[in-house]
């Protein structure tokens, strides 16, 4: 068989990015767990008519389908299925499904692979992890929420950025309400379609906007130019409240998601001073969206436009008797470490979990090897025992490969006529080497587990 070629938009990290993607996750459950959110898992696939039922979905929906499908027989629609490309969609599904036997407001987290039809490009991918949190209320969900779930976001954030060392980031911060408000003030029927196109305003510049506005949405110049003035609007403290009014447009909807907003921007800068911004042209293009909406940028890296972002729902979920609103964000794991990874800007101190390699004198004191080594990982030392018993410099060559920064030596006879064997720990990247017993020798913290760095 002969050397497969990789697929394009299907990342695979080698051991060494595993270990960071896996720290990146830890330092995610444990913060969201901090926070009392609960962990969730969903089918990887959900019926189509699922899949489309909500929202703007112009992204290509991978379908399911058994290899020996009767390909005569048509598939019910309510059969078709295709695999999730985000996280939202389904989890909506599970709380309609699962609502009976959940505590409201429900606090989830979820962190799942999932599949969309990108074109493969540095941070867009057909099949990535993401790693979503969600509050949602049954009927009703108090705002407070919308100013909960960012913090949490960057408190994660801020904890990848000094534990692991991954860039820090600025989230920027609109109101659906507040944009909704103003085009209505302005007397725009077409609301929707004015936010897809302000959307485009960081592709295209304002102007490349007025002309969609006036040309697609037959706005008039002066209308045009007050969307076009809100969407430039960007603050890191309350001061674009000012700016909007002093644009001259009155409307309750505007009222009410400046007050949010504001109340957000207020809080967020007192817990985590620089990390969010009031970016009035963020409209995020999905239609569920109602009210705060979220996008998280990687200083120095914008280029790689948003990696995580989110916002509110009011009725993304209903089953026609009761609506479950809600709030969520998602970080986009594989869109923020792929990139970084391959640039080597990110890395691990060692490819291995493994601290300690026993060395063994030969295979008759094997068994011996085994249970210096089996003491040693009762204390919570990765250990393991090498391959063969070659000379002790193949050994030491043999860890140094693997990155594995001690070799333990000898304590493995047993009791002969000159008594136990004394057991020595070398490190192979100093060459100090020293007396230990494997019941209380101690590797340094640094090295006990592969840490994550800059490079």
């Amino acid at each position: 068989m002969s050397r497969p070629k990789p697929i394009s938009g299907y990342p695979e990290f080698l051991p060494a990015g595993r270990i960071v993607e896996q720290q990146v996750l830890d330092v995610l459950r444990e913060t969201f767990e901090l926070h009392g959110f609960g962990s969730i898992e969903t089918r990887a696939v959900e019926p189509m008519d699922v899949l489309a039922r909500k929202g703007e979905i112009t992204k290509e929906i991978f379908t399911v389908r058994r290899l020996h499908a009767d390909d005569e027989a048509p598939v019910p629609a309510g059969d078709q299925l295709g695999l999730h490309f985000d996280l939202t969609v389904p989890f909506a599904r599970y709380v309609l499904e699962h609502g009976g036997h959940l505590s409201f407001p429900f606090r989830r987290y979820q962190m799942q692979k999932v599949w969309r039809g990108e074109r493969p490009q540095e941070g867009r991918y057909r099949e990535f992890l993401q790693a979503d949190i969600d509050i949602v209320g049954a009927e009703n969900l108090a705002a407070h929420h919308d100013v909960e779930i960012p913090l949490v976001a960057l408190e994660a954030f801020e904890r990848l950025h000094t534990e692991l060392g991954l860039p820090p980031v600025v989230m920027h911060v609109n109101n659906r309400k507040l944009l909704q408000g103003f085009y209505e003030g302005l007397g725009i029927d077409d609301t929707a379609g004015a936010l897809q196109r302000v959307d485009k305003f960081d592709k295209i510049g304002g102007p490349a906007v007025a002309d969609l506005l006036t040309g697609e949405l037959g706005l008039s110049d002066e209308v045009a130019a007050k969307c076009v003035a809100i969407a430039g609007i960007c603050t890191g403290d309350t001061s674009f409240v000012d700016q909007v009014r002093a644009l001259g447009v009155e409307n309750p909807l505007l009222d009410e998601g400046l007050g949010e907003l504001a109340e957000l921007v207020r809080v967020a800068g007192a817990a985590v001073p620089g990390r969010l911004v009031a970016d009035l042209k963020i409209a995020r293009g999905l239609d569920y969206y109602t009210g705060t909406v979220y996008e998280t940028e990687l200083v120095g890296h914008e280029k790689m436009g948003s990696v995580a972002s989110g916002g509110r729902y009011d009725s993304l979920a209903s089953d026609g008797k009761v609506t479950y609103p809600g709030v969520g964000f998602s970080f986009g794991v594989t869109r923020i470490l792929a990139p970084l990874l391959n640039r080597g800007e990110l890395t691990a101190t060692r490819s291995v979990p493994t601290c300690v390699l026993v060395a063994v004198d030969s295979e008759d004191t094997r068994a011996a090897a085994i249970a210096t080594a089996g003491k040693l990982r009762a204390r919570g030392i990765p250990t393991e025992v090498a391959p063969k018993a070659d000379r002790f410099g193949k050994q030491i060559k043999y860890a140094d490969r693997r990155g594995i920064p001690f070799v333990w030596f000898g304590g493995q006879t047993g009791d002969g006529a000159d008594g136990p064997q004394s057991a020595q720990v070398k490190d192979i990247r100093s060459g100090e080497q020293v007396d230990a017993d494997a019941d209380s020798w101690q590797p340094p913290a640094a090295d006990l587990h592969p840490r994550v760095g800059t490079a």
